[in-house]
């Protein structure tokens, strides 16, 4: 099978700095591609050389077949980006913002009418298309960021942080508006700091750290790649984040702890602990001592996140690990409106 975008031994400097290093992947056609990483992993530069708004030094990339390096008109017709600042002119109204942008794609008359009303109705604002978009809420913004994204029907989208910031309503309708993309035949690549949303749409998931691949596969083979380790989830009383994050900092040093977190949302730590660690006792006398209060006791087996933060050292967000929106997972399921 030929991939749809195929990027081998990517490299990118600024300076002395190594942003990207070496780094090789491919995304298939039709495909869900989550993308992943710690900030300064190098996610939005190589992103920014794929989207061709950034050079790089060294590397190929071949998206449907042409070279950036020798075919990057060609490569921007098949582009759809949403970035995660809101790109839009707050005067102009939503109908207006979609139309601009797909104008730049060569849309004309008909064409471009059809290709305005079919955006806006693709993320339910076609009853806002009047209103100017300063006037819109947050999530709103949000869906008019991918209508404009997305309007003249490209090939490849690249979606960065899409959900930053918005309800739980406008998440599920993004999440769902991606599926249908794919299943319309568009190849999506997806970066996003809550990790449920990337485990439930993505076929496949690329991790990198350092500007290096750390890891990529599917959710069960990414999986595969921490066996070592086991994770328990503390809930608590502290009502205060410093005494949170002060314990997890404590427990982080006892014998046989891997990584530990506190989670503010959800009033939880988080403990990554080796598989050979049977008592767990002085973990809660730790924290007993510290002053926390233990509601809850939970092990589970290693998750995404585990697995992230074995390979990279960080955890990807702290937002924890419920979001709302996010209900199916994988080819052919959509989250629940």
């Amino acid at each position: 099978m030929e991939h749809y975008v195929t990027v081998e031994k990517l490299t990118k400097k600024y300076g002395d700095l190594v942003a990207v290093d070496n780094l090789s992947f491919t995304v298939d056609e039709n495909e869900i591609f989550g993308f992943l990483g710690p900030n300064g992993a190098g996610k939005t530069t190589t992103l920014n050389v794929v989207s061709t708004l950034t050079d790089y030094d060294r590397g190929i990339v071949n998206i449907a077949g042409y070279d950036l390096a020798k075919d990057p008109a060609k490569i921007k017709a098949l582009l759809g980006v949403v970035p995660q600042e809101i790109a839009l002119y707050g005067m102009l109204t939503a109908a207006e913002n979609v139309s601009l942008f797909a104008s730049l794609y060569g849309l004309r008359g008909k064409g471009l009418k059809d290709a305005v009303t079919e955006a806006l109705e693709f993320v339910g604002l076609e009853g806002e298309r009047s209103k100017r978009s300063d006037k819109l809420s947050g999530g709103m913004r949000r869906r008019l960021n991918i209508a404009c994204g997305i309007a003249h029907r490209p090939k490849l989208i690249i979606m960065d942080e899409p959900t930053v910031g918005v309800d739980a309503r406008s998440r599920e309708m993004i999440l769902r508006s991606i599926l249908t993309l794919r299943d319309g035949g568009a190849t999506i690549i997806y970066t996003s700091h809550y990790m449920p949303e990337v485990q439930e749409i993505a076929d496949r998931i690329a991790i990198i750290d350092k500007g290096r691949l750390a890891a990529i596969g599917t959710e069960e083979e990414l999986l595969g790649y921490v066996t070592d380790r086991k994770s328990i989830r503390i809930g608590t009383g502290t009502g205060a984040a410093e005494t949170g994050r002060t314990a997890a900092a404590s427990v982080a040093k006892l014998a046989g702890v891997k990584a530990a977190r506190y989670v503010e949302e959800s009033g939880e730590i988080c403990i990554d602990v080796g598989l050979e660690l049977a008592n767990v006792s002085p973990i809660l006398k730790d924290l007993m001592e510290i002053g926390v209060t233990i509601r809850s006791f939970d092990e589970e087996a290693p998750n995404l996140e585990t697995t992230f933060l074995a390979l990279t050292g960080n955890a990807l967000s702290v937002e924890g690990a419920e979001h709302p929106g996010v209900t199916g997972r994988g080819r052919g399921k959509k989250p629940a409106m």
